[in-house]
C-alpha cells in the first residue's frame, strides 16, 4: 500500500491477519528505508508481537478512524436522491463486467442525525456499481458547497474538494479498494484553515492461509526488503 498526505510517501506490506492488520514499513519518498530506519521499523513490530494488548488496542483504535465511513456510507440510501439514466459511460475498471451508473445529490428532505453526516449535504457525484454482486467499483463525488460543522464553530469545509475511490474483486467476490483520494480545504475551530490532499494506492494482492497477528509480523518480517 503506497499512501501520500501530510506525513510524506510511504510504502508498506500489508496482512490482514485473523487479529487485524499488520504493516511493515519499506519504502519513504521513493527510497527504500536506510539501515537505521529498518531496524526502528523491526523493533517496533517485535515489540508487538510481544504486547499482544497493546495490538488490540492499535486495532480498537484504527477501528475507531473508520467508523466515521463506515457509519456515513450506509446514510446514503436514505441522504442521497440516486438518478439512473441508461447508456452512461462505463467505469473501464471491471474487467468488462456491466456496470449501473448512478448520479447522486443530497435529498432535501433528509435530515442528519449526527454532526458527523453534515458531510453529505453537500456532496454530490456519480457512482458505478458491479451489476451482479451490487459492489461499488468506482465512486466520485465533489463538495460543491459549504458544509458546517456544529454551525461552522468545530469546522468549516470549502467547495470545490474532490473524492474519488476505486474498488477491485481479488477472488471469489472479495471486494478491496485499489485507489483513494481526497483533496479538501477545512477550517477547524474558527482559526486554521487545513488543505488535506491525501492518496492511497494497493496493488500486487496475494491471498494467502488465515494467521495469527504474530504470525502475520513474523511473515513481513522475513520478506525481504527492496535494495537499498
Amino acid at each position: 500500500m503506497e499512501t501520500s498526505n501530510e506525513k510524506g510517501q510511504q510504502v508498506r506490506d500489508v496482512i490482514e491477519s485473523k487479529d487485524g492488520t499488520v504493516a511493515r514499513l519499506t519504502m519513504k519518498e521513493g527510497r527504500p528505508l536506510t539501515a537505521d530506519e529498518d531496524r526502528a521499523e523491526q523493533l517496533r513490530l517485535n515489540a508487538m508481537i510481544a504486547d499482544p494488548a497493546g495490538y488490540a488496542k492499535h486495532v480498537k483504535n484504527t477501528e475507531s478512524e473508520k467508523k466515521m465511513a463506515d457509519t456515513l456510507v450506509p446514510m446514503m440510501a436514505d441522504a442521497m436522491i440516486n438518478t439512473y439514466t441508461p447508456g452512461q459511460p462505463q467505469s473501464g475498471r471491471n474487467n468488462g463486467a456491466p456496470e449501473i451508473v448512478l448520479d447522486y445529490k443530497p435529498n432535501p428532505k433528509w435530515n442528519p442525525p449526527s454532526t458527523e453526516a453534515q458531510a453529505l449535504t453537500g456532496l454530490q457525484g456519480r457512482v458505478w456499481i458491479d451489476a451482479r454482486t451490487h459492489y461499488v467499483v468506482r465512486m466520485e463525488g465533489t463538495i460543491f458547497r459549504p458544509v458546517n460543522f456544529g454551525w461552522g464553530m468545530l469546522a468549516h469545509i470549502y467547495p470545490g474538494g474532490r473524492l474519488e475511490m476505486n474498488q477491485t474483486n481479488i477472488v471469489g467476490d472479495r471486494w478491496i479498494f485499489t485507489d483513494f483520494s481526497m483533496q479538501l480545504s477545512a477550517r477547524a475551530l474558527l482559526v486554521k484553515t487545513l488543505n488535506i490532499h491525501s492518496t492511497a494506492k494497493a496493488s500486487d494482492f496475494q491471498t494467502i492461509a488465515p494467521m495469527s497477528y504474530q504470525d502475520a509480523i513474523h511473515l513481513l518480517l522475513s520478506t525481504p526488503l527492496p535494495n537499498r
